[in-house]
């Protein structure tokens, strides 16, 4: 059993930067996929961007690609987000979630998650 951590959100101005950080406890972190997640009020949760248990490889949604990189410390059981050139359609509570196996887009493949982390970025 994984049990996940995020710290790191607040609220900034539009342009402005955060990072975020989850940590791990309760299980081998290098053997897990890891993903940030967002749902803002009144949508859908979506996958903002996934890496595999190697780190080698990553994915990004359309929407941040090139603002956000999501990176890995296995020694600090530690996954970040680097949120860059934040805009107001950013604001969302972020989650970090964990799987075994290989990275994925999909929130319900996804059996670990932390409590989520608030970010909220004024215009």
């Amino acid at each position: 059993q994984v049990q996940l951590v995020e710290s790191g959100g607040g609220l900034v101005p539009a342009g402005g930067s955060l990072r975020l950080s989850c940590t791990a406890s309760g299980g081998r972190f290098s053997s897990y996929a890891m993903a940030w997640f967002r749902q803002a009020p009144g949508k859908e949760r979506e996958v903002v961007a996934a890496i595999t248990w190697t780190g080698g490889n990553s994915y990004y949604s359309d929407s941040v690609e090139g603002r956000f990189t999501i990176s890995r410390d296995d020694a600090k059981n530690t996954v970040y987000l680097q949120m860059t050139d934040l805009q107001p359609e950013d604001t969302a509570v972020y989650y970090c979630a964990a799987r075994l196996s290989m990275a994925a887009k999909a929130a319900s493949l996804y059996p670990y998650w932390g409590q989520g982390t608030q970010v909220t970025v004024s215009s």
